[in-house]
């Protein structure tokens, strides 16, 4: 899946899906790392990728508050103080409005949406 960013915006895309989700950065392909943008994959117990998201330069940028992807974690407490503790915003209002999951509505540093879930 992709989100946008605006041009210069790597940093703060690092420290979201990095450092907040826990996302693990991976390189570009070399023909692509003019373009800008960075990418991460996102690792299940045995090591196998998970869930893969690239993060593309638009100019101009407009962040997509509606459409959004989704993440399941194994712990969403964990993942909420990580970015609640980064400065970032976190919506809880629709918690438990997902059958079998726990879940929350977070934005970016550049106000995208992204959903994180966890099965209950």
């Amino acid at each position: 899946m992709q989100v946008a960013c605006p041009r210069g915006g790597e940093d703060e895309a690092r420290r979201f899906y990095g450092e907040g989700l826990g996302m693990t950065e991976v390189e570009k392909p070399a023909d692509l790392v003019a373009r800008g943008g960075c990418w991460f994959r996102a690792y299940d117990d045995a090591g196998v990728v998970a869930a893969e998201l690239h993060v593309g330069v638009e100019d101009p940028f407009t962040p997509a508050r509606k459409a959004h992807p989704a993440f399941v974690v194994g712990d969403l407490a964990e993942v909420t103080g990580r970015l609640r503790a980064l400065g970032f915003e976190v919506d809880e209002s629709q918690r438990d409005s997902f059958p079998g999951h726990v879940r929350l509505h977070a934005f970016d540093g550049h106000g995208n949406r992204v959903e994180v879930l966890q099965p209950v």
